[in-house]
């Protein structure tokens, strides 16, 4: 029962849970394609890498800003109005991705995509969490699995459109197409009630969420390090030829997702303490592996442990932030979400910065040392006063 007296329909049913994953479908395969169209863009102005770099901040700084509004938002008028907001709005400024004809045009349709792919990111985990709170098995870790296979889904067609010869403008067309569908299928699914708050509109991250906030900020770093630097790491050792490259990604998003899709019930057996603990000493030990081992097969199977060590950390995070009680449930998310997502911008840079002065290796090395956070703190973030 709600704050009015109204009785609260139970968030666990199939449908909402159908359209929970749906969503974090809808974002992966957003921003999956995406990524193909950068070198058309580069084309298409004229730009050089510093100007393109700039153009790509608009993106992450969209999506930055966002985040921060869509906590405030959802505890006013719940998930469900911001979910169909941002998931259309994602189908309808992907094709303005390639129409823009210039910098300054590229830059707001960025800004505005980025926009709608932050929002949707913080909603639709503010409405898993819901949904998960009435289920009587965890679900967090296979709604995250669905943004994977999103994203795999959103670079194979764009891969496979590009390849029959479909220019830019069609194959965004086709792509917000079907995310369009998937949306409209979401509607009625959604839970209108979930979420809204009758507390502060804004609350200042503190106590135990700023803990999940730097743990989820982390683990988002070691995923835009692995994305950004593996390949070059690898070759710079001599491990893979230059051609061979992505391999170690490639190896490191398949165990994420294989790891996402067990997740539930690996922690509906062994608990979240125990699921942070675990995943973060198997990602240390994968980052060992991947450093110390003498064979290149050996090597490269520690993109498989980080891979799997890391897959189910953020979700258990976000979980704990839906149980928390010293703010918000959907602004701790949201602030979870944007630390995260600041992690993956920002972090990379880092990474570089360290290797320019130490070198690849040891920059690693430093995430392994960071995410030993993960372990040594899984006992404090887990506690039930929490």
């Amino acid at each position: 029962m709600n704050a009015q007296g109204h009785i609260m329909p139970t968030a666990d049913r199939p449908a909402t849970r159908l359209a929970t994953r749906l969503s974090f479908l809808v974002a992966g395969f957003g921003i999956a394609c995406w990524a193909p169209l950068v070198p058309f863009a580069k084309a298409r102005l004229g730009v050089d890498d510093g100007v393109l770099g700039m153009l790509l901040l608009c993106l992450g700084l969209g999506s930055v800003l966002a985040m921060l509004a869509t906590g405030v938002l959802s505890a006013k008028y719940g998930a469900k109005p911001i979910i169909l907001a941002s998931g259309f709005g994602i189908a309808l400024t992907l094709p303005l991705l390639t129409l823009a004809g210039t910098p300054l045009t590229l830059g707001i349709a960025l800004a505005l995509f980025g926009a709608s792919l932050g929002t949707l990111d913080v909603a639709m985990n503010i409405h898993a969490i819901e949904v998960e709170k009435d289920a009587p098995k965890p679900l967090m870790s296979g709604f995250h699995a669905q943004y994977s296979i999103g994203g795999f889904a959103g670079a194979m067609i764009v891969t496979l459109l590009f390849s029959a010869n479909v220019g830019p403008l069609l194959t965004t067309l086709v792509c917000s197409g079907m995310m369009l569908v998937a949306m409209a299928f979401t509607w009625p699914r959604l839970l209108a009630t979930v979420q809204a708050e009758d507390g502060p509109l804004f609350v200042m991250p503190r106590g135990i969420v700023v803990l999940l906030a730097a743990l989820a900020a982390i683990t988002f770093l070691v995923e835009g390090a692995v994305l950004d630097w593996s390949a070059l790491l690898l070759t710079s050792e001599g491990r893979v030829e230059a051609s061979q490259g992505g391999l170690g990604y490639m190896l490191f998003a398949i165990a994420m997702t294989v790891g996402r899709l067990c997740g539930d019930a690996i922690t509906a057996r062994l608990g979240d303490r125990p699921t942070l603990f675990w995943g973060g000493i198997v990602a240390i030990a994968g980052f060992a592996v991947l450093l110390a081992a003498p064979g290149t097969v050996l090597a490269m199977s520690g993109f498989l442990l980080i891979g799997l060590g890391a897959s189910n950390i953020v979700p258990v995070l976000f979980r704990r932030a839906g149980s928390q009680t010293v703010m918000p449930s959907g602004l701790a998310v949201a602030a979870i979400t944007t630390t995260g997502y600041a992690g993956v911008l920002v972090g990379p840079a880092g990474v570089g910065f360290v290797a320019k002065h130490t070198g690849l290796p040891i920059s690693f090395w430093l995430l392994a040392g960071l995410l030993l956070l993960v372990p040594l703190c899984a006992g404090i973030v887990t506690r039930k006063a929490s």
